[in-house]
């Protein structure tokens, strides 16, 4: 069964953070290289090549696949002993590197002979890179600890490369060791510590803090249990300080916004560790700057809509509700959605997750108290057409509006309750009027979207397959998706209106059912549904007696 809070269907999933495209580009101080992989092919059979330019794979292969022979920088071939013989040559020249370095700390001149040294040894071993599967000599040759020792030397690109996240997928196994082995050499911790000494107005430096994220991006993708660890570690600490940085927005702000995103993904853990460190406030700090400005490239709109994914991501943690709503957070959303810039969809969006659930019942009285029903009555009445230029569909727009007032109706209680109820009976009840169009809208949309399900079905039956739990969940998912969601918020918002002992109010509902050829059956038959699946994925007790609820509610609709 699929279980879903009011907003766990919502057009926006914090626990989906968008991989973004960087669209910036970044220029490395390493020289570049072009290592190419030969494929032996038998007699008549055409030649493949795999070329390698900065680290990034690009395929062009023809004929079959067999197993790869590497070239190195100067055209030799590469295999398991040739990289044995690299990784025993850059150990060696390491550790003269180092002993130079501390015999004499402030003689650069008799140390520099060995830096270059070391320096051409790196550059040669960039094409380990392409063979992931060698990887694990590079632990068994306690290599690893050398590695992370060239963070010291602003020498991050190799990292990056190895762990670009294409070639950690090309060999599991080899990558799982190499990100075992850097775990355990304590890598986020030193790679934090190394990003406070640089110094970003330095372009070598900056490069240098943006291939160390690139580095940490990698592994969170190919192993994103890692990020609790790595936010523990110094690196939430230094993110959270490098946004709120005094300097101008580049393409090392914009990665740290992704980087924060990605963390908090999934992850109450981290959401935590945001909360405590004061994280809501930096990034109602960070946003309010887009109250009332648009952002001034496409570049900074990407690192805007990030810091909105975070705060989404953080807010599902009840803790840092009460965070949200001290920092002032609805009095920005508020004025976000009047101010009428590009923030108000996202700020929108803060607002459905700030006010769900019972926890969210402190953020619904302070919203009428701020006078929040003047701004969000006038979005409910009508979807403004600016928010389909920003690529906001009207459902994604209706399904936050309308989840904004279920939580508010399902949370509120005296005077702000009496506020909001006066709202659906002012101007001849054209907020009722309003919800019904929307009833119809989306219950025509269901009802097509079930038709073709429903054939679906008579074929999958026909051809003899079997329809199983999981299927059944996929095509449940499909509804939601079709304008199901909107619809159960819809019917539970009628349900309370019509339970509020306000006769004007039921009249209108069922008035307007009999005009229009609707049903009562069907109402009821839409949030019997919803109660079935209804549940916040840990307490049976809150599923349990939110069942209850709604189940009293339909006695009297």
């Amino acid at each position: 069964m699929v279980t879903h809070t009011q907003n766990s269907c919502s057009a926006f999933n914090p626990s989906k953070v968008r991989r973004h495209t960087h669209t910036h580009t970044h220029t490395h101080t390493h020289t570049p290289r072009a290592v190419g992989i030969i494929y032996a092919a038998a007699p008549g059979e055409q030649l493949g090549v795999q070329c390698l330019a900065q680290g990034h794979l690009s395929r062009g292969i023809a004929g079959p696949r067999l197993e790869p022979t590497t070239l190195g920088l100067g055209g030799e071939l590469v295999d398991e002993s040739t990289v044995k013989k690299m990784i025993l040559t850059f150990e060696k020249r390491s550790y003269k590197n180092q002993e130079l370095r501390i015999k004499f700390p402030d003689n650069p001149e008799k140390f520099m002979e060995a830096e270059l040294d070391l320096n051409d040894i790196i550059q040669e071993m960039h094409v380990i890179a392409t063979i992931p599967e060698l990887y694990h000599l590079l632990v068994e040759l306690n290599a690893v600890h050398s590695l992370l020792g060239l963070l010291s030397h602003d020498n991050t690109d190799i990292l990056n490369e190895l762990t670009d996240i294409d070639t950690l997928h090309e060999s599991e196994e080899g990558a799982e060791v190499l990100i075992d082995a850097l775990l355990e050499g304590q890598v986020v911790a030193l790679m934090v510590q190394n990003m406070e000494r640089l110094d970003e107005t330095v372009k070598e430096e900056a490069d240098g803090v943006y291939n160390t994220l690139a580095v940490i991006e990698n592994m969170a993708e190919f192993r994103p249990g890692l990020c609790t660890e790595a936010a523990q570690q110094g690196l939430m600490q230094w993110l959270l300080k490098r946004i709120k940085a005094k300097m101008p927005f580049d393409a090392n702000k914009l990665y740290c916004s992704e980087i924060l995103a990605i963390l908090l993904q999934n992850n109450d853990k981290t959401r935590e560790l945001l909360g405590e460190m004061d994280g809501i406030d930096v990034l109602l700090q960070q946003l309010s700057v887009f109250k009332r400005h648009n952002p001034a490239t496409a570049e900074e709109q990407e690192m805007m809509e990030n810091l909105f994914d975070a705060l989404c991501s953080c807010l599902m943690l009840p803790a840092n509700r009460d965070r949200f709503l001290r920092g002032e957070g609805l009095q920005l959303m508020n004025l976000m959605l009047r101010e009428k810039k590009m923030s108000r969809v996202s700020a929108l969006k803060v607002l459905d997750y700030g006010v769900i659930g019972p926890e969210g019942s402190d953020n619904c009285h302070k919203f009428v108290d701020i006078l929040g029903l003047r701004t969000i009555f006038p979005l409910f009445m009508k979807t403004p057409k600016k928010m389909k230029k920003v690529g906001v569909s009207d459902k994604e727009h209706e399904e936050h509006v309308c989840s904004i007032i279920a939580s508010m109706l399902r949370n509120l209680k005296g005077q702000q309750r009496s506020r909001l109820l006066s709202k659906f009976t002012e101007n001849d009840c054209e907020k009722v009027d309003r919800l019904m169009e929307l009833h119809f809208k989306y219950l025509e949309a269901v009802q097509l979207a079930d038709k073709r399900i429903e054939g679906e079905k008579h074929d999958m039956v026909r051809r003899g397959e079997i329809i199983d739990d999981a299927m059944d969940d996929e095509f449940y998912l499909r509804r939601l998706d079709a304008g199901l969601f909107v619809l159960q918020l819809v019917c539970y918002i009628m349900v309370e209106i019509c339970n509020a002992g306000v006769p004007q109010l039921q009249q209108r509902v069922h008035q307007i059912l009999n005009l229009r050829g609707g049903s009562v059956k069907i109402v009821r038959h839409i949030m019997r549904e919803y109660a079935e699946n209804i549940g916040d994925g840990k307490s049976e007790e809150f599923k349990e007696s939110e069942q209850k609820r709604i189940m009293e509610l339909l006695e009297n609709f």
